[in-house]
């Protein structure tokens, strides 16, 4: 909880790209790409001078090799002054959570009034490796004196050696893919698939509509491909508005073929976009005369056993972002949960159930969640935020909570309040 005498930190605004499926819309795209555009349009529709911003923070969770640290790209747009420092984190999904929470600690500490944070991911531009012993042969070849002795190192490649080695979505402690442990977490809850379908239907309802009336798309930056003749993306395009229960039980499960019951429509997709949000001191937003969203009033992270139930970690980090506001779960009048799986939610909230606090889903995901919206690791955090402190203002509610698992066993959760 902020204590007297500390610096209240404000949500100001944030923006985002539209959230595509990989491989689809943002194909050609570039993380960095889509961060800076994301970033330039939150100066264009703020009217903020870039040299107020003190730093630049950013979550990527699969970066490319060859833009490590992607928010000192940002931090170098024309807008900003190049002598604004910058740096880059990986939390897995709650990276730009993260990022935003280390935005507030050097704000609450006095060390920055300004800070742009969020996150960004193009899992469509994933790095590809080359096998370890083909890396050490061309390692050697770089190093030879002379024409015979790289040939000589060249000439001991083998066809297998040449096979790519893609990043894989697991868990390297355990093995498992996150699909793996989602459906875990199902047969151990006792989350049956009609359950599952039903809160992606609803994900994909509500998106659908916070799309139509204009809610969601007011937050995004429209992205205008560089190919001749392609359209200006302005929308994400994973929401299906014409989806229906119907459609979604003849699919089959993904992970456990047999005896399964996750599958590609109640599982997020694997999602290219970026999101950014201007976070501001209270006093310098009431200098510079920009009125906050919200206040970030505590945020908290916890982790539990990986070969347990991987997702179920914001059971524990949620009571911790509570207790630290000082409020109860019953005080909260808007929730936003990262929807990884439909069982993970529903795990998550069976968690919190047990607890004794009262589910009201009328309050939770009010436009949809990461199943319909998707899910750009490093940038989702940037969207609940935001959507968030929209629909708190909106609705004039005085707490709402973000709510991230993430990859390792850990989670993230924030309180935000409007006054």
């Amino acid at each position: 909880m902020i204590q007297v005498g500390e610096r209240r930190v404000a949500v100001i605004a944030g923006c985002r790209t539209p959230f595509c499926r990989a491989g689809t819309l943002f194909r050609d795209a570039r993380a960095v790409d889509l961060a800076r555009l994301a970033a330039r349009e939150l100066l264009h529709r703020t009217n903020l001078d870039g040299h107020a911003v003190d730093e630049v923070i950013m979550g990527q969770v699969v970066p490319s090799a060859l833009v490590p640290n992607i928010a000192r790209e940002v931090s170098l747009l024309p807008q900003f002054p190049r002598e604004i420092p910058a740096h880059s984190l990986n939390r897995a999904c709650a990276s730009a959570t993260q990022a935003i929470a280390a935005g507030h600690d050097q704000i609450a500490l006095g060390h920055a009034e300004v800070i742009f944070a969020g996150g960004a991911e193009v899992l469509s531009d994933i790095p590809i490796l080359a096998s370890r012993r083909l890396a050490r042969i061309l390692v050697e070849a770089s190093k030879a004196k002379g024409v015979g002795q790289k040939l000589a190192a060249l000439a001991r490649v083998r066809p297998r050696d040449l096979l790519p080695v893609s990043p894989a979505i697991a868990e390297p402690s355990t093995g498992e893919s996150m699909g793996q442990s989602a459906e875990k977490m199902a047969k151990e809850n006792h989350i049956s698939r009609d359950a599952q379908d039903r809160w992606a239907f609803r994900s994909h309802k509500l998106a659908a509509q916070g799309t139509a009336d204009g809610r969601l798309t007011a937050e995004i930056a429209p992205y205008f491909p560089e190919r001749p003749g392609d359209d200006p993306v302005s929308q994400d395009n994973g929401i299906r508005a014409d989806t229906s229960l119907e459609q979604m039980a003849k699919l089959g499960p993904v992970f456990d073929r047999k005896y399964g019951t996750v599958t590609a429509a109640n599982a997020s997709p694997l999602t290219d976009g970026a999101g950014v949000v201007l976070l501001m001191s209270e006093s310098a937003a009431r200098t510079l005369g920009y009125p906050p969203l919200t206040f970030i009033r505590s945020y908290a992270v916890a982790a539990v056993d990986p070969g347990w139930q991987l997702l179920q970690g914001p059971v524990r980090a949620v009571p911790l972002a509570l207790e630290r506001a000082g409020i109860a779960w019953r005080d909260l009048g808007l929730i936003e949960m990262h929807e990884a799986f439909a069982s993970q939610v529903l795990s998550n909230l069976q968690g919190f159930a047990e607890k004794g606090w009262e589910i009201n889903e009328d309050i939770i995901n009010v436009m949809g969640g990461s199943i319909a919206i998707g899910h750009p690791f490093g940038a989702t955090g940037a969207r609940l935020v935001t959507t968030l402190s929209n629909e708190m203002v909106r609705r004039d509610v005085q707490f709402g909570l973000v709510s991230v698992c993430a990859q390792g066993g850990m989670a993230f959760a924030m309180v935000l309040e409007r006054r």
